[in-house]
């Protein structure tokens, strides 16, 4: 598992597995915020089943499942979320590309 640094606050990576979060808090994240939506590739981990490994570790997490572009109720829901967070964050999806999308408009 790689993790792309956006900031001290943020990172990247692609799809996590409820096996790899433990070493996500052992990395000194505090939150997760997953932009995969489940089902979206045969075999690919729920959601439930990450959170609930998170859970275990201590860590907060939040479901904003992004398909195509951005929509403003995501950008919303992410705003609202990353207020409450605790930090530094690590966001997922199948590369990482979403979840760093929808830090970049925490600049906007």
């Amino acid at each position: 598992m790689n993790f792309r640094k956006l900031d001290d606050n943020f990172a990247v990576t692609g799809q996590l597995t409820p096996e790899q979060v433990k070493a996500v808090a052992e990395a000194g994240f505090k939150s997760i915020v997953c932009a995969r939506p489940d089902n979206e590739e045969f075999g690919q981990p729920g959601f439930d089943d990450v959170a609930r490994a998170a859970e275990a570790e201590g860590i907060q997490i939040v479901h904003i499942p992004v398909s195509g572009a951005l929509g403003e109720g995501q950008i919303i829901r992410f705003h609202d979320a990353w207020q409450n967070l605790p930090k530094p964050a690590l966001g997922y999806c199948r590369s990482g590309a979403r979840a760093g999308s929808l830090y970049a408009t925490l600049s906007r």
